[in-house]
């Protein structure tokens, strides 16, 4: 093991960890042995990923929590805290992309429950997590803070809906913020932009939006969810020390912009 990737001592809370892109991050991360706090809506999928976890040397403890809700956020983070410590490590992972019959809804059909939905889970979690661990990072002079985008935050695609676009951008000029904000504090702050990557929101979607991905990818191919996670425990690894305020597409080359 590299031991610029390690992440021993570190606490890191993924959420959205009960399956896909977030199951693969705390994998990783307890594999590069961090204490791992998974926050995820559902139960569902988080015993598979313990029993799978449980062989190795490290600590994980699970959160259940609806992260579109302040207070859901607070208990979690304090649940973690209590179990595992300080956390000084947040991947705002969780996210949500509604379809209808494998499909977006136009925006001019799109219910406002719907829209307030995807906001909250996939925009105001991230506040929400931020505001309430950034004080301790602070006050210890080091934090480090992924948030996941897509590159549908940074052009148009038709497989998504206005509200998933509209977070994906918005999390990009907040990841640049915050990196800005938080940078004389000894925190930084990142993002990722994943293209179609296999995981089960993705392979649930028509055959022919996938198929028409693939073919103008360079590499020929979907991702794959520990590719992302590698990226992800880069940026957070002491060989990204001096890197903020960065947007990283994980896309096999994929809307290259």
């Amino acid at each position: 093991m590299d031991d610029a990737l390690t992440h021993k001592g570190r606490v890191v809370l993924v959420t959205g960890g009960g399956g896909g892109l977030g199951a693969a991050m705390i994998e990783q991360y307890a594999l590069h042995g961090a204490s791992v706090g998974i926050v995820d809506r559902s139960e569902e999928g988080v015993d598979v990923l313990l029993a799978k976890l449980s062989a190795l040397d490290v600590k994980v403890h699970f959160a259940k929590a609806d992260v579109g809700k302040f207070e859901d956020c607070e208990r979690a983070c304090q649940s973690i805290f209590a179990a595992l410590g300080p956390i000084d490590t947040v991947i705002n992972n969780a996210g949500i992309s509604p379809k209808h019959q494998g499909l977006p809804i136009p925006i001019w059909k799109m219910e406002v429950e719907e829209w307030q939905q995807v906001i909250d889970v996939n925009l105001n979690s991230v506040f929400h997590f931020t505001r309430l661990l950034v004080p301790g990072m602070v006050d210890r002079r080091f934090g480090r803070i992924v948030n996941m985008s897509s590159v549908a935050g940074k052009a148009y695609l038709d497989i998504v809906g206005a509200h998933y676009s509209t977070t994906k951008a918005a999390l990009i000029g907040m990841t640049r913020h915050l990196a800005g904000e938080l940078g004389p504090h000894g925190i930084t702050v990142n993002a990722l932009a994943p293209g179609r990557v296999e995981t089960p929101m993705v392979l649930g979607a028509p055959e022919q939006a996938n198929s028409a991905v693939v073919a103008t990818t360079p590499l020929r191919r979907l991702g794959k969810p520990v590719e992302v996670a590698d990226a992800c425990l880069f940026l957070t690894s002491q060989k990204a020390d001096f890197i903020t305020g960065q947007v990283v597409d994980v896309a096999g080359g994929w809307l290259m912009t």
